[in-house]
């Protein structure tokens, strides 16, 4: 069996390249949420929980795809901003946006809406989409199997 060269790998290996399209994605989205200072990955659990208010942790980790010491730090970081508090209801700690955190969603939104426009232009709006959709599916896919 002959050894694929690196330009090969490069151009042909999901890994590398799901890789080197997240590092453009996190550029966009780093400028696009720059002006309220708060980065993407808080801003998807500030959404949800303004979606789902009370929600637990372990419903929040299910929704967002994380694990649940990730999910500690985020809460920690933003109750330490005053974005979020937990309140104990029994066994479990429910979790809520403050006022502060809810005044951000509008923002967030708008940082969100940014980055949609910016890949649609670079991308082309088709083509974006077709991307979300594929990756999205995959995305489920791995999850499933790799349990």
């Amino acid at each position: 069996m002959q050894t694929p060269n690196s330009d090969y790998l490069l151009s042909n290996c999901l890994y590398f390249t799901a890789s080197r399209f997240a590092r453009q994605m996190e550029k966009l989205a780093g400028e696009a949420f720059a002006s309220i200072n708060i980065p993407p990955s808080y801003a998807y659990l500030i959404i949800t929980l303004n979606d789902h208010p009370g929600i637990t942790q372990k419903e929040l980790c299910e929704k967002l795809t994380i694990a649940p010491s990730t999910s500690t730090r985020f809460i920690d970081k933003l109750v330490k901003r005053n974005l979020v508090e937990r309140n104990p209801d029994g066994k479990h700690i429910l979790i809520y946006l403050t006022e502060e955190g809810k005044s951000l969603c509008k923002e967030i939104y708008e940082s969100l809406n940014q980055i949609y426009l910016r890949h649609s232009e670079i991308l082309d709006k088709n083509h974006s989409q077709q991307l979300i959709n594929l990756l999205h599916e995959a995305s489920e896919l791995m999850e499933r199997n790799n349990k």
